[in-house]
């Protein structure tokens, strides 16, 4: 039996192992914590392929220059003299123009409606349950300015072929009473799904070890066992774990450790907040906030609130100023509701890793033949888990890949 050592046991690594069990590999997951938080399971838990647009879209380095210095605001990135960051950024200001957004849309796109069909295919299959509600995604705004971008995206959606409505103020307030009157209206993407990630990421782990997957905590990749154009083994402090196949699905940290294999994988680490409310919140609809770039999700037996993108390196740290902006948020969305002290006392964070375009890396590298990198998904990661782990396992049995997989070349910006 084939053996493949999987580094990093986030979403991509974890449907990385789910497909590659099914093709009689024997699984070994490493990750560097006890796997139980984490963007993977602090996420706004959107299958979203409302979301077709990179990050790295035109006006984004004018707003984030306006916001860049406000540790308050919804995209703050914390001054640093950081060489890679420097690399990193001029690449994503080459990304964020017209044209390269208009190539990297229908990719985007193909890869949310795959991924999305993938999950309802696992459901359907009953190996584990988790909740799927596919009940769309309100993009809701309270400023004029606001409006004419959604529209003009809307308009976009609905010519690449997907199910958006425009709700009038009267439309979104009978589908949700609980907004404020200062909600002018949204967007209604019939389209998008949500999910609970932290359920589903212990529901998967449990399946997973059931048919026989192997993890490995707390185990840091110290090096990589090169011998001529493959990889033999990853050590870490306490052992070496060898393997005919190795995926990279490290998030934030796939940068560093492919630069030891001589690698250039650029990815950023954009921090997200999440706050998680156990009780009655009368919400009942998924939503972004947009003018605050929140987003809220009705999970099992919560509501979560999550948001915000901080570049301030490979760090847990949460900023209170950050927790406050985004539950003030919550509060001139919602009438008469309120994130307690409490409730933001518990506020998390976690890293998404942000390629410089937008795109993810998805495929086998030149340098080694037996080497695959899962990467760099930005805000996307749990929508474009099914469809990661698919392409990961069709690459390393040389199976003819689900979508194109060109645009995600790992070696882009070699």
């Amino acid at each position: 039996m084939k053996r493949v050592v999987i580094v990093g046991g986030g979403i991509s690594g974890l449907f990385s192992a789910y497909y590659l069990v099914q093709e009689g590999y024997q699984v070994t997951v490493l990750d560097k914590s006890d796997m139980s938080t984490g963007a993977s399971f602090i996420n706004a838990g959107y299958i979203t392929p409302s979301h077709f647009i990179p990050l790295a879209a035109p006006g984004i380095i004018t707003q984030g220059i306006k916001w860049m210095m406000n540790s308050s605001s919804p995209f703050y990135i914390k001054p640093r003299w950081d060489v890679d960051f420097f690399k990193w950024t001029l690449l994503f200001k080459k990304s964020a123009n017209a044209p390269k957004v208009k190539k990297a849309i229908p990719t985007i796109k193909q890869l949310n409606l795959k991924s999305g069909s993938l999950y309802e295919e696992i459901l359907s299959k009953a190996d584990f349950q988790f909740q799927y509600e596919k009940k769309g995604l309100l993009m809701a705004y309270r400023t004029e300015k606001s409006e004419k971008e959604e529209l003009e995206v809307a308009e976009t959606a609905v010519k690449e072929g997907l199910d958006a409505v425009v709700l009038s103020k009267e439309e979104v307030h009978k589908m949700q009473p609980v907004f404020s009157d200062d909600v002018m209206g949204a967007v209604h993407y019939k389209c998008d799904a949500h999910m609970t990630p932290n359920h589903f990421m212990e529901q998967m782990k449990t399946w997973l070890k059931s048919q026989g997957v192997i993890f490995e905590f707390n185990q840091t990749v110290e090096e990589f066992v090169v011998k001529n154009r493959k990889i033999t083994g990853v050590k870490t402090k306490d052992a070496i774990f060898e393997a005919d196949e190795f995926v990279l699905a490290s998030g934030t940290w796939t940068s560093k450790l492919a630069k030891s294999l001589n690698l250039y994988v650029p990815v950023q680490g954009g921090k997200g907040y999440s706050m998680d409310v156990q009780r009655d919140t009368g919400i009942t609809m998924p939503a972004i906030l947009v003018d605050a770039k929140v987003a809220v999700t009705p999970m099992e037996g919560f509501t979560r609130f999550a948001g915000t993108m901080e570049f301030s390196g490979n760090n847990d740290i949460v900023r209170k100023e950050r927790v406050e902006a985004l539950a003030g948020a919550v509060k001139r969305y919602y009438a008469g509701f309120e994130i307690n002290q409490e409730e933001k006392d518990r506020a998390t964070s976690g890293l998404r890793p942000v390629s410089p375009d937008g795109l993810p890396y998805i495929g086998k590298t030149s340098k080694y033949d037996n080497l695959t990198i899962a990467a760099g998904h930005a805000m996307m990661g749990w929508s474009l888990g099914p469809i990661t782990g698919k392409l990961v396992a069709e690459g390393i049995t040389n199976t003819t890949p689900s979508v194109n997989i060109k645009p995600l070349s790992v070696e882009r910006f070699r």
